[in-house]
């Protein structure tokens, strides 16, 4: 037991230190924590390491995924989703197709569905790039695009695992193969929205922000481990059930819930994804140990895996080519289309009806804001670039490989191509993904696009003067407010902050006012964000500016002298 304490202690300061000077010597922290493993894993007399796939595929990348489908921007999804779905689906089953074919011919004595299976296993990508390009400032866009993709490409990737070696091991047909991916996926996705659902609104009922994280981090197992029971993808069921978490909880969630979730979730992202890559060096080892002594050949293990991540990112540019150029199609197509609804919208300004007035102004207003979405952020052949060289293997990979059953022919050559592709993949396009997104101009891009921000700003100053406009206006009590609280709260909402000699010389009623319009401006990037008009990240920096102002005022309230 002490030296488990001891092991973990050492992981979890290498981490720490890994990721403090990676910036300054200009490497993904990930990539170091690889080559820190297969370091390590090197030392003389250093115990071998083989963790149980189990331990990774439902113990650490269900919370990882569902904390990264919590964050994920709702509105570039779902104008970028027939991009996505077909990144993560249907490039995951061609690719796994493929190299099923590939691996039939160059590994004797497997047949075509145990090669699509180990197809499957190097086919989805790793989101450790979206963490590289994200701090070169490349469009928000295709951040969206590579997170989404590498979370949902995952789920394909092992669902299409499990069915093919189901059909390795037993004869199924192709139409009991479909449906078994299909039912898998389906039931995954009910289980996700129903505890995504269940887990937002339990949160709203307990009381403490403690408390809420708390029932958030129990969240991805309550999804995975049901939809594992009933035969689905625990995978697919907590990115769906983090995907709801992610959307109802600015409507359901209190500020104080939202900020400490926030935050205790980055050091949970910290240290499991540490702990995966660590795992990843650290393995090397043990496999090549174990072909050695089963197979004999480490070297043509090695050269099949070097081959096979040159094919699947040949299989990748040919995919994502098409895949451009029908975006930019739909750009032009949706540019052309604007003036007609334009044209209808004005149309509508004379129908006598005011709902129906006020549904044609909505639906300019999106489209509208989609057109400039796919104007001002395009997806050329330079952002293509970028999700080809993007698309890394990593920790998945492996971990999917060594889900294969204790009894699959030549096991451990299949688990060390796996780890080829995957540490491969992460070394030379990790690397090197800095250097081409420079090279390809699109680096440095501005991720805050200030224009949007102004107007969002200038849209909740005017809900802040309606409501202080509003003739109905009136405290709790029942009576109306007091002129200079009604002054000092138009100071306070001009400066975007309240001040303290002002929360304490107008009491309750300065602060319940102000409160009131931070609701009302809540509301109203609710409504925005479903129509799509503004960015999620300029939405979001305006949610979390308004959770710390209402914190803030509270603790102000609670403690005007400053007393703890």
């Amino acid at each position: 037991m002490d030296e488990v304490l001891l092991i973990g202690v050492v992981a979890v300061v290498a981490i720490v230190g890994v990721h403090s000077i990676a910036p300054r010597v200009g490497v993904a922290a990930p990539l170091l924590l690889v080559l820190l493993g297969v370091g390590v894993s090197f030392i003389p007399g250093m115990p071998e390491i083989e963790v149980e796939s189990e331990f990774i595929l439902l113990g650490i990348i269900p919370p990882l995924l569902y904390s990264a489908a919590v964050a994920l921007p709702a509105t570039e999804f779902r104008r970028d989703f027939r991009a996505i779905s077909s990144l993560s689906i249907v490039l995951v089953l061609v690719s796994a197709g493929l190299m099923g074919l590939f691996f039939m011919q160059v590994i004797p004595g497997i047949g075509f569905a145990l090669g699509a299976a180990l197809g499957a296993v190097v086919s989805p990508t790793d989101a450790v790039a979206v963490q590289i390009i994200r701090k070169m400032g490349v469009s928000p866009r295709i951040v969206t695009v590579l997170e989404a993709e590498s979370m949902f490409n995952d789920a394909t990737a092992l669902v299409t695992l499990r069915t093919a070696v189901a059909a390795a091991g037993a004869s199924m047909t192709f139409g009991e193969a479909t449906w078994d991916f299909a039912s898998a996926v389906v039931i995954a996705v009910a289980v996700g929205l129903v505890m995504g659902e269940l887990s937002v609104r339990l949160r709203r009922l307990v009381p403490g922000a403690a408390n809420s994280t708390a029932i958030s981090f129990v969240a991805p197992f309550a999804a995975a481990v049901p939809a594992e029971l009933l035969g689905a993808s625990g995978l697919v069921a907590a990115v769906v059930a983090g995907l709801v978490a992610g959307y109802r909880a600015p409507k359901y969630l209190r500020p104080a819930d939202r900020i400490s979730e926030r935050t205790n979730w980055r050091t949970a992202e910290l240290l499991l994804e540490g702990v995966v890559f660590l795992l990843l060096g650290l393995e090397l080892t043990t496999l090549v140990t174990d072909v050695e002594e089963t197979h004999g050949s480490v070297w043509n293990a090695v050269g099949i895996g070097v081959a096979a991540l040159g094919l699947v990112l040949c299989i990748r540019i040919a995919y994502i080519a098409p895949v451009v150029l029908a975006a930019a199609r739909r750009a032009r197509r949706v540019r052309a289309r604007h003036e007609r609804v334009e044209g209808l919208g004005q149309r509508a300004e004379s129908h006598p009806d005011p709902a129906h007035r006020e549904a044609a102004a909505r639906r300019v207003e999106q489209h509208s804001a989609y057109a400039d979405y796919l104007e001002n952020r395009p997806l050329g052949w330079r952002e293509g670039g970028v999700l080809v060289w993007a698309g890394m293997r990593g920790a998945i990979t492996v971990a999917a490989a060594q889900s294969l059953p204790a009894d699959t022919p030549l096991r451990s050559t299949l688990v060390l191509i796996a780890f080829v592709v995957a540490v491969g993949s992460l070394m030379m396009q990790g690397s090197t993904l800095p250097w081409i997104t420079q090279r390809l101009g699109i680096a440095g891009e501005s991720v805050h696009d200030e224009r949007e921000r102004e107007e969002l700003r200038d849209l909740l100053s005017g809900v802040a003067d309606m409501v202080l406009a509003d003739d109905a206006l009136r405290a709790r009590d029942g009576g109306a407010f007091h002129p200079e609280v009604l002054a000092a709260v138009r100071r306070a909402v001009s400066h975007a902050r309240a001040e303290d000699d002002e929360t304490v010389g107008h009491g309750a009623q300065f602060l319940e006012l102000r409160l009131a319009i931070i609701e009302a401006q809540r509301e109203r990037i609710l409504e925005v964000r479903g129509m799509g008009t503004y960015g999620s990240e300029t939405l979001g920096d305006a949610m979390r500016i308004l959770d710390a102002e209402q914190i803030s005022l509270q603790l102000r309230a609670e403690h005007p002298d400053g007393d703890d």
